[in-house]
C-alpha cells in the first residue's frame, strides 16, 4: 500500500495539480488585491463614495463609527460589505478561468478520431466489419 502510496504522489498529474493550487491561490490573491483597490473605490465613489469594506450591521444593538471600531470592540456583526467585494472576486476570478480555458482548448490540437473499423451493408444496413468482404447478415458480395 504505501508503494503504491509512493507512486500516486509521484504520478506527474499530482504535481502538476500542486503547481495549479499554488498558483491558484497566488492568482486569488491578485483578483482581490484587484477587487479591493482597484473595482471597487471607482465603483464606491459612483455610488455616493461608499467604502464597501466599511459596510456592516451590528449584531450587539450599539452603533460603531468604523469597521475597525467594531473589531476593537469584539462586537458581532453582519459584514455584507466585505460579502460584496468578495462576491466580485469570484465573478471576476471565475470570469478569467473561463477565458484562460476557452483559450487553451482553441490551442490544443484537435484529438483525431479513430478509423472506423465497422460499416453499414448496402442492402440489409446491418453493421459489419470495414475488411468483410460479403455481409454475414444477408450474404450481399457487393461491398
Amino acid at each position: 500500500m504505501l508503494e503504491e502510496f509512493k507512486k500516486f504522489l509521484i504520478k506527474g498529474n499530482m504535481v502538476d495539480m500542486a503547481v495549479g493550487f499554488i498558483f491558484g491561490g497566488a492568482f486569488a490573491t491578485v483578483v482581490k488585491s484587484m477587487v479591493d483597490n482597484v473595482i471597487m473605490p471607482p465603483v464606491g465613489m459612483l455610488l455616493g463614495k461608499v467604502d464597501f469594506s466599511q459596510l456592516f450591521v451590528a449584531l450587539d444593538g450599539k452603533k460603531y463609527a468604523s469597521l475597525a471600531e467594531l473589531t476593537k470592540a469584539g462586537a458581532p456583526a453582519i459584514k455584507y460589505g466585505s460579502f460584496i467585494n468578495d462576491v466580485i472576486s469570484f465573478i471576476i476570478l471565475g470570469f478569467v478561468v473561463f477565458m484562460f480555458i476557452k483559450g487553451y482548448n482553441k490551442l490544443k490540437e484537435p484529438e483525431e478520431e479513430p478509423a472506423p473499423t465497422t460499416k453499414k451493408c448496402p442492402t440489409c444496413a446491418m453493421e459489419i466489419p470495414v475488411e468483410a468482404k460479403k455481409c454475414g447478415y444477408c450474404q450481399e458480395t457487393s461491398l
